[in-house]
């Protein structure tokens, strides 16, 4: 009953946020922003929306998204409660954050349809139990960052940054594949060790702070050139830095963010959108992908850079085509030797023969 009646005050608080429907209007695909986090993120919140809204349009249903009260397992599972018994058959939930609640859900409510992103459902032992209602979809984002920091390296830059969000397994991912690049096309380009310097760390937030602003900043002036910025909202602080220096860029992540900034020079992107309306067709069709792990490679087209919309000054589409295809066929293993987040414990383990990484990130003790 008091579930219940939480769900009632959520209910009231979400209304507000629904991008699409009425109060009386069934809802036949709901999207669950976690605690914390927003729509209109530049990232993993606002590609997975994307693909809703453009199958629910495509097809005449009804999307609306829940934003959670709180950062708990409960609250969460409150805001999935409420959008079922708006009549919502598919739920998509974006990040590994639902891990757990999703392991729940999918059990509470067997005829919902459940597509996770980024994660699978385990009860906290990390021992994965997919029912077949859950569809997870992993993407392989070292893979986009190794695209990104390649790209860099060979358009020229020699001082680069990366600044995550939290040290979570999908953020690690594009810093490791991002060292790895930049690597890589140092290697090629024959240039002597220690070349190119590359800072390292996390914000330990998801959002656009005065803090993270300055951070970027300090790194800015420092003499860093690029930052890419793989952290949601952080994104938008790493712009606010870069705005008022010369000649200092940043690159995107989870989606194409050359619309959010000029100084955007590319972005390590996920197929966020096409996986969710994918899976969302399968689901329509009678094929829902569920009760096993997608991943999304190079080969799926499921991660890389948007290059039509990039501002390299001299990395051309075709030297974008030529990498792209070089990972795909794995030539000379290139793809099979992109470092993955659970190879190492931090940054500054990633083998390197020319890039120098300064790890600065230091882990929180509590």
């Amino acid at each position: 009953m008091k579930k219940y009646l939480l769900g009632i005050v959520l209910a009231l608080s979400c209304f507000a946020l629904a991008s699409c429907g009425t109060e009386t209007e069934k809802v036949d695909i709901a999207h669950i922003i976690f605690a914390g986090g927003t729509l209109e993120d530049g990232g993993f919140n606002q590609g997975s929306w994307a693909g809703i809204k453009d199958f629910a349009d495509d097809n005449k249903l009804n999307a609306k998204y829940y934003h959670a009260a709180e950062e708990t397992i409960d609250s969460t599972l409150d805001s999935i409660t409420l959008a079922i018994g708006d009549g919502a058959e598919v739920v998509v939930l974006p990040g590994y954050n639902f891990e757990v609640v999703v392991h729940r859900a999918q059990s509470m409510y067997p005829d919902v349809k459940f597509i996770l992103l980024d994660g699978a459902p385990h009860s906290g032992d990390y021992v994965y139990d997919i029912k077949d209602n859950t569809a997870p979809i992993f993407y392989q984002e070292e893979e986009a960052g190794f695209l990104a920091g390649y790209a860099l390296v060979k358009d020229g830059f020699r001082k680069l940054g990366f600044l995550g969000g939290k040290a979570y397994p999908a953020v690690i991912g594009f810093g490791y594949g991002f060292i790895n690049g930049a690597d890589i096309a140092a290697q090629e380009l024959e240039l002597t060790p220690g070349a190119v310097e590359l800072k390292f760390n996390y914000a330990g937030n998801f959002e656009a702070t005065n803090e993270n602003q300055t951070l970027a900043g300090s790194w800015y002036n420092s003499g860093t050139e690029v930052i890419f910025s793989c952290g949601g909202a952080v994104g938008f602080s790493v712009m606010a830095a870069a705005e008022v220096l010369p000649e200092k860029y940043v690159v995107g992540v989870d989606i194409d963010q050359s619309g959010d900034h000029e100084r955007v020079i590319t972005s390590a992107i996920k197929n966020l959108a096409g996986s969710v309306y994918q899976t969302l067709q399968k689901w329509k069709d009678g094929e829902f992908p569920g009760g096993k792990v997608s991943r999304l490679t190079v080969v799926e087209d499921g991660v890389g850079l948007p290059i039509e919309n990039s501002r390299f000054r001299t990395f051309t589409v075709e030297d974008y085509n030529a990498i792209y295809q070089r990972l795909v066929d794995d030539t000379d293993n290139i793809r099979s030797n992109i470092p993955l987040d659970e190879d190492y414990a931090k940054a500054s383990e990633v083998p390197t023969v020319i890039v120098v990484v300064e790890d600065l990130y230091i882990p929180p003790t509590n």
